[in-house]
């Protein structure tokens, strides 16, 4: 089989470990350059294609590739559908999934004199992109200075929900759940490493699952925290994250993409 690998970077950990498996099996890796957009598509002769990358020119070299009938994971539209905070609390909240309500406001501007803002509150910028908006306004104080420095963001927010202060990563590539602890940006203290995770409380993984189906993703993150009462509470799907430092991740993509590619 021949593998395409839609990337700026080939040396990703999980990317270049895939590759290495998918090599020793004796098939194929191509890398595509996002960078050139459709064109790309003209030369591209792989059986199932890796869409690690979420640039407007990724996105349509994706679509053109699924327009010439070959297959992508995770799809451009199920790309795209994760960049817009909006849709895809819509998307989740339609469906059942335990997500936090969400409202839009098209500039943060608009924040200062808005009515019933939920004290205190998580503000994000509507469309995830690198160095976007994450940040917790306990009270009024502090909505100046976030408007002032973003103030033409379109932005969500959201009810903070109290929490231990650890999210909980659950990475999915096709049926298999990968788990770990992340220190929230949100909590005092800033970052802390990554923490293992032997045992994800009962019914979690199935909700990872689920998430793949209402998102029609393969290849994704879900960010859960476990609210007061301890109930899943979903705050961010990512298509194609990089899922470092999980043993059998590469191993699980390689054969995923082997999967989709005989079909």
């Amino acid at each position: 089989m021949r593998i395409g690998l839609i990337t700026p970077d080939a040396g990703h950990p999980l990317l270049a470990a895939t590759a290495r498996a998918l090599v020793a099996g004796g098939h194929t890796v191509d890398v595509l350059d996002p960078a050139a957009g459709p064109a790309a598509a003209a030369g591209a002769r792989a059986d199932v294609h890796l869409l690690k990358a979420r640039t407007p020119s990724a996105l349509a070299l994706a679509r053109e590739l699924e327009h010439r009938g070959a297959p992508v994971l995770n799809s451009a539209a199920a790309t795209e559908a994760c960049q817009d905070r909006t849709g895809m609390a819509g998307l989740a909240l339609r469906a059942g999934l335990p997500f936090a309500p969400t409202r839009t406001f098209a500039a943060a501007a608009q924040l200062e004199g808005a009515a019933g803002l939920p004290w205190p509150m998580v503000v994000k910028s509507r469309r995830s992109h690198k160095h976007d908006l994450v940040a917790r306004l306990d009270g009024p104080s502090r909505l100046a200075e976030l408007v002032g420095d973003w103030s033409e963001e379109p932005v969500v927010v959201q009810a903070f929900a109290p929490n231990d202060g650890w999210d909980h990563k659950l990475w999915v590539i096709g049926d298999r759940v990968f788990a770990g602890l992340r220190r929230s940006e949100l909590a005092a203290g800033g970052k802390e490493p990554a923490r293992s995770l032997d045992r994800l409380p009962d019914g979690w993984a199935e909700l990872a699952l689920r998430v793949g189906e209402v998102f029609a993703l393969d290849v994704y993150g879900v960010d859960v925290i476990a609210a007061a009462d301890g109930a899943p509470l979903i705050v961010d799907v990512n298509a194609f994250p990089g899922i470092r430092g999980q043993a059998g991740a590469p191993e699980a993509l390689a054969a995923l993409a082997l999967r989709r590619a005989a079909l």
